[in-house]
């Protein structure tokens, strides 16, 4: 099977830009391809879908053991399965890019950002490839070197024992970005229009064949068995320009136990559609907020089917919704569901940024009291109150309390991955299959 990665001496060296010029070169050659991103980002998956046409994954080493990692990328695999790295190649700990692909032995090809540089570029390369050994880097991909520099690179690489995978001109082509990173591809005018020109300029400066020739072993670990439920429970998942953070998985598992899947848009339509349970995924609420607030029939549709007691998660910008106002970033309050009795309002900066592990002080929606659940935060929005469902435990020692819980809601910032811990998901899908008979 061809899989490698595409890593990087840094974040914002042109990862996302090549893995895409690849993608969308490798699709139009008629390939059967699969994106995968390593870590937890949702906004670089969504240009690799755009690139081929199919959801990319998601490959995380704190929620998932080794095992599972594995079992997500055997899972998803195409024929061809490019991994985008996350940060600096060895920058994370252990959930670095280096240690999903020693994890899962796959080559790396690493892009150096080589502009206004030239014979310090290996200076880089020999860093890179001796930091830490064994490794599996097989070669670079030069982005922003000038045509001029080519032949130094090739040299460079035969004297260091590496492979020249290419070079990548520098391009018009800007994917800009936000606070929470790159802005969304649905937001990217003309996008289909720049991943076609990205395509040819892979064509045309990179060593596409050979990273055809990349194989890595197969990965042959067992897929835990996914329980089909004895009904179909019907899952509303929010889905537009302010709710868009969702990991394909997520929605892949619930389909796997048995749910149907109904998406909506908290910003376009009137009402929630009839469902036994509810997702509100993240997103940017705060940048849709005028929208959201003057859809008043969806607002009163939602906070209905809550106070009902539908089964509903809202994570991070979903919890923003829940809240009885949200302030925008000039200052302006607009009013939201009214579920929390509570404000979100503007910070400068990121805040609980990171991984953490959270225990349970009640029983609730999705575990019972005293179980843990890894989970992720990412916002510069906070709220006067994030509830006290959960204690949260950080590697540095640091503590705080989150999520309002009950046995049918989940509302909070943290960010849920449901291959974590698949009981969260059969909890969620058995509390939606018991409303939906009581309510059908």
């Amino acid at each position: 099977m061809t899989r490698f990665m595409i890593a990087g001496t840094n974040s914002g060296c042109g990862k996302t830009t090549v893995t895409c010029a690849i993608l969308s070169a490798l699709k139009k050659r008629g390939k059967d391809i699969s994106a995968f991103k390593c870590g937890p980002d949702y906004i670089d998956p969504m240009f690799h879908r755009q690139a081929i046409g199919i959801p990319s994954h998601n490959l995380d080493c704190f929620f998932c053991n080794d095992k599972m990692l594995k079992t997500i990328l055997r899972k998803y695999s195409g024929e061809v399965s490019i991994i985008e790295g996350v940060m600096g190649f060895y920058d994370g700990g252990k959930s670095s890019s280096y240690c999903i692909s020693e994890i899962t032995k796959t080559p790396v090809i690493i892009v150096i950002d080589c502009k206004g540089m030239s014979n310090s570029i290996g200076a880089v390369m020999k860093g890179f490839l001796d930091y830490c050994k064994p490794n599996n880097i097989a070669g670079f991909i030069f982005n922003r070197l000038s045509e001029r520099v080519i032949p130094l690179a090739k040299k460079m690489c035969r004297e260091l024992g590496t492979k020249y995978f290419g070079s990548f001109p520098k391009s018009d082509i800007i994917f800009e970005s936000r606070q929470l990173g790159l802005v969304t591809s649905d937001e990217v005018e003309n996008i289909m229009e720049k991943l076609d020109k990205l395509g040819e300029l892979a064509e045309k400066y990179m060593c596409l064949d050979m990273m055809l020739g990349l194989k890595a072993d197969e990965l042959n670990d067992d897929m835990p068995l996914i329980k089909t439920a004895y009904n179909s429970p019907l899952i509303a998942v929010a889905k537009d320009n302010a709710f868009c953070f969702q990991y394909a998985e997520n929605i892949s598992l619930l389909e796997e136990m048995g749910c149907r899947i109904q998406y909506f848009s908290p910003i376009d339509d009137n009402r929630l559609p009839e469902a036994d349970g509810l997702i509100l995924c993240g997103g940017y609420p705060e940048i849709y907020v005028k929208k959201l607030s003057l859809n008043i029939s969806m607002r009163e549709s939602i906070k209905n089917a809550v106070l009902s007691g539908m089964p509903t998660i809202a994570e991070c910008g979903g919890f923003m919704y829940l809240h009885r106002e949200l302030t925008d970033e000039n200052g302006k309050i607009y009013p939201m569901a009214g579920v929390i009795d509570a404000s979100v309002f503007p910070t400068k900066k990121l805040q609980r940024f990171g991984y953490a592990e959270m225990v349970a002080s009640i029983d609730n929606l999705l575990c019972r009291n005293g179980e843990t659940i890894k989970i992720h935060e990412f916002h510069y929005w906070d709220s006067t109150s994030c509830g006290n469902g959960f204690t949260a435990k950080k590697n540095d020692g640091s503590e705080y309390l989150c999520c309002h819980m009950n046995d049918a809601l989940y509302a909070g910032f943290p960010h849920l991955y449901f291959y974590s811990n698949i009981d969260i998901a059969k909890r969620f899908v058995s509390k939606c299959i018991i409303y939906g008979g009581k309510n059908g």
